[in-house]
């Protein structure tokens, strides 16, 4: 039986954020209720580039399978891979370049579903590219967002990118002068960067505030200073394994005993209903986005299925029989 081979032009036609939302949703519930499988991201380094690859399973879907991406000068390109729980077969191709973008602001969304307050409003967010897009829409589609506050580096694509997502939305956006007037009085504030160091400090945070961090996932990566740490009521993280080998915001903490391993929820322990987020209005929360590739295998599914309904998509041999 041939291999179903969707090239991101492909992706793109099918893939809406509603759908991203609800199938990391569902891979979030399945691991935290003990029904998933899901391996930290393994690294492989040359001089010149490296390989990242991400494993894992969702039985009752009925799939398991693997992201890989390589790295390099001229960039990065991403390929899930997706095989029969049952059979062990091949059963799909797919360049997830945009893919890996939705699943990405799909997890944050999830995260603001569960831990922002309901009434959040005001956003902030630290980054202008394409996963800052992808964290605006689906934060959109969890709470009434009536105005982005968004700061990064470079000012003239920082305007740039607020007029488009503005006219995208029809959400007020809007670029922030500084840091600082990006995070005060926010709801919300999203970092998706790779900025080395903290890119606020946590005593701007107004009470009540959520913050989705998704850009150290990796140790040479930090957006969050401690003060936003000791702030946060709630620290959660879509994978404890990972976020303990990976967090660049999580490690230095932990390894100096000011954060302990026991107080890191996971969000599909929130999901599942296992254990408790938030607990006041006045509570800060924290959600550390290091990525998972149940979060790939469960969008990829449901892209593949949408795929072979519409007639999209490429045969290529292999499989098996």
């Amino acid at each position: 039986m041939a291999i179903h081979y969707l090239c991101e032009a492909d992706v793109r036609g099918l893939l809406t954020m509603d759908l991203a939302l609800e199938a990391v949703e569902a891979a979030h519930k399945a691991h935290g209720s003990g029904h998933a499988i899901d391996v930290p991201r393994q690294r492989t380094r040359l001089p010149s580039a490296s390989l990242h690859i991400l494993q894992g399973a969702l039985p009752d879907e009925g799939v398991f399978g693997y992201k890989a991406y390589a790295v390099s000068r001229d960039g990065a390109r991403f390929m899930v891979h997706l095989f029969d729980a049952g059979s062990g077969r091949q059963t799909a191709m797919i360049e997830a370049d945009a893919l890996g973008m939705m699943r990405t602001g799909a997890a944050g969304g999830i995260a603001a579903k569960y831990l922002a307050r309901a009434d959040a409003a005001v956003v902030g967010v630290f980054g202008a590219g394409w996963q800052a897009q992808s964290q605006i829409e689906a934060l959109c589609r969890v709470r009434p967002v009536s105005r982005v506050k968004v700061y990064s580096r470079d000012a003239t694509k920082r305007r740039a990118f607020c007029a488009r997502m503005t006219q995208m939305l029809a959400v007020d956006v809007v670029p922030a002068d500084d840091a600082e007037q990006a995070v005060r009085d926010a709801d919300v504030v999203v970092t998706i960067t790779t900025s080395a160091l903290p890119v606020f400090d946590g005593n701007w945070l107004a009470p009540g505030c959520h913050v989705t961090a998704a850009g150290a996932n990796s140790l040479n990566r930090r957006e969050i200073d401690e003060t936003t740490l000791r702030r946060a009521s709630v620290i959660c993280v879509d994978s404890r394994p990972t976020a303990l080998l990976e967090s660049g915001d999580l490690l230095p903490v932990l390894e100096k005993g000011r954060v302990h391993e026991r107080q890191l929820l996971e969000l599909g322990e929130l999901v599942a209903g296992v254990r408790q987020g938030r607990t006041a209005a006045a509570d800060i929360t924290l959600f550390e986005s290091q990525g998972m590739a149940i979060q790939d295998l469960a969008l990829a599914r449901r892209l593949v299925e949408l795929a072979r309904q519409q007639g999209i998509g490429t045969a290529v041999p292999g499989g098996g029989d």
